[in-house]
């Protein structure tokens, strides 16, 4: 038997990379302006980012809807 495709687009991808590949493509201010949250709007970094949207589960999907919407899970 083969094993399953995942069918998650985001499957085997960290959100340290989500994060990491958005900040080089937008920079802070510009993921400010697309998602309103306070990590990437005052004193931004991919630590801190990572510390909220792990904790919080509706900013992380906001994060992970832009990552996609962007095109990175093509290969980009």
């Amino acid at each position: 038997m083969e094993p399953k495709q995942s069918k998650d687009p985001l499957h085997g991808i960290t959100l340290k990379e989500i994060v990491e590949k958005l900040e080089a493509h937008y920079g802070f201010d510009t993921l400010g302006e697309l998602i309103a949250i306070k990590c990437f709007r005052e004193n931004p970094s991919v630590q801190s980012s990572l510390t909220f949207l792990r904790k919080t589960d509706w900013a992380r999907k906001k994060v992970e809807a832009l990552y996609l919407r962007t095109g990175f899970e093509r290969g980009s």
